[in-house]
């Protein structure tokens, strides 16, 4: 009986230091800490670069996991080939159905399941200068595309007889480009894409015009003239 449970204990033993022999848990918490600050450096980036509508904290916290998730995955496969095999053939199954909608966010995805995979392999100083690199290169684009015009929706809901009066203020707008024009009974309805530099109070230059019913600005991801 004591025979049986030394050569069990020894059985565990050996099962722990093959599991520990190539990937010890503290490499692995090593590696997820590397992770957790790279992932919010490419987090925080994507926040101080995102130039959208409306901002999705969900998805800066997305690609927080992502690095996070890739670095555990890829450290596995790393250290066990049967084990990579299968995992290739497991993802090669999955099937992402959420759909994105700006192809810049895609970039932002695979840009954290990179470092994930560098952090995997236990390349720290490179995922480092990766990341530092890639922030500095995002930023100055973001900074330069402040420079671009903004682009708007402008919405007018009018009567048909001042047309002419709201055409001569449009005239006004270089970068404009006509997307829709409703006529009814009750009115007429425009709605104009346009690039404005500068603060342009159109809205109430519009208003001034006499027959106009309201008039919207809303700010658009998309470019005026193309």
């Amino acid at each position: 009986m004591r025979n049986s449970i030394i050569a069990g204990d020894s059985g565990l033993l050996d099962f722990f230091e093959l599991q520990f022999q190539s990937l010890t848990p503290l490499k692995v918490l090593i590696a997820l800490a590397m992770g957790l600050v790279v992932g919010l450096i490419v987090a925080l980036v994507y926040r101080k670069a995102f130039r959208g509508v409306l901002f999705s904290p969900n998805f800066a916290t997305t690609l927080v996991m992502l690095t996070l998730i890739t670095t555990p995955v890829v450290m596995a496969i790393k250290s066990n080939i049967s084990l990579s095999m299968g995992m290739v053939g497991a993802l090669s199954i999955v099937r992402f159905r959420t759909a994105v909608k700006d192809p810049l966010d895609t970039a932002y995805m695979f840009w954290a399941l990179t470092m994930g995979i560098l952090l995997g392999a236990e390349l720290y100083i490179i995922a480092l200068v990766v990341v530092v690199g890639i922030s500095v290169a995002m930023l100055l684009l973001s900074y330069f595309r402040l420079k671009a015009p903004n682009s708007y929706l402008l919405v007018v809901h009018y009567d048909e007889v001042v047309e002419p009066d709201i055409e001569a203020l449009l005239a006004r707008i270089r970068n404009r480009r006509l997307r829709s024009k409703t006529v009814s009974r009750g009115g007429a309805e425009l709605t104009v894409e346009m690039q404005l530099n500068e603060r342009y109070d159109i809205v109430n230059r519009m208003l001034d015009i006499e027959g106009v019913y309201n008039a919207t600005l809303i700010a658009c991801q998309s470019e005026a003239g193309n």
